[in-house]
């Protein structure tokens, strides 16, 4: 007797168990909600760099590259720093900073700013952070914004490629079981958050030296979101919301 092939060896949401369906959900809900956190966290560090509010690629060549307008310090107060003291003690920080970060004004008053807001993470101990203690180490850190150093960048790197090609397996291996049509669009959604990933990642290095790069690296970032977000409903929808759909096809 010859024995028929399956209608769909790759079963479609609507073909799996309750529970497997439950446990697809219950990662999709938690890697969507780091998701979500991870790209407030990229907005919060990186934008305002340029002075202006908002995310921008001015902020993004800034970042990476540096500017000859602007100092690391100030970079860090307007940006990602900018609510981690009040308004005024910032305000004095950044014109003592326009005013060109004398000794005797930071011993006047600035020294005190720093030690109440900012030796609690910035005292020394920690060496990816930048040591503010004393006006001698303040002092590197008001010289030109020459951008992310080589460090960072390889140590952001590792740690950004190899936890988002586990985020983008998971959701990807979820998203693989269900029914999209065309294929192609289906096959386009799963790879080109992988792609978007090693752009991004490239273009930090290529932006330190060549700032229009950074057009690449603001695409990437947004071709991740889109993949991320569309994958993410489609497959929330696809298990639990579209039961027309789901009796249709069986």
């Amino acid at each position: 007797m010859n024995e028929q092939a399956p209608k769909n060896p790759y079963p479609h949401f609507e073909q799996l168990p309750t529970s497997l369906r439950a446990l697809f959900s219950g990662a999709l809900m938690v890697v969507g909600l780091g998701y979500l956190f991870a790209a407030l966290y990229v907005f919060a560090a990186h934008s305002g760099a340029d002075g202006e509010p908002g995310l921008s690629v001015e902020d993004i060549k800034i970042t990476y590259s540096g500017s000859s307008e602007t100092t690391a310090l100030e970079k860090a107060l307007r940006g990602p720093m900018s609510g981690m003291l009040p308004q005024r003690d910032l305000e004095t920080l950044i014109g003592w900073i326009h005013e060109g970060a004398g000794k005797r004004e930071f011993k006047a008053g600035i020294e005190l700013i720093i030690e109440t807001n900012c030796l609690s993470c910035h005292d020394g101990s920690n060496p990816h952070l930048s040591n503010l203690d004393g006006y001698e180490n303040v002092a590197v850190t008001v010289e030109q914004d020459t951008g992310t150093d080589l460090y960072t960048l390889v140590r952001v790197s590792h740690i950004h490629l190899f936890g988002l090609t586990f985020i983008f397996f998971i959701v990807g291996f979820i998203f693989s079981h269900a029914h999209v049509r065309p294929p192609w669009l289906k096959i386009l959604l799963i790879v080109a958050p992988f792609a978007g990933v090693i752009a991004d990642v490239l273009g930090w290095y290529v932006t330190k030296v060549f700032t229009p790069f950074a057009w690449i690296v603001l695409i990437a970032g947004f071709v991740n979101g889109i993949a991320f977000a569309a994958m993410w409903t489609i497959s929330m929808y696809q298990m639990w919301l579209s039961k027309a759909y789901s009796a249709r096809v069986a």
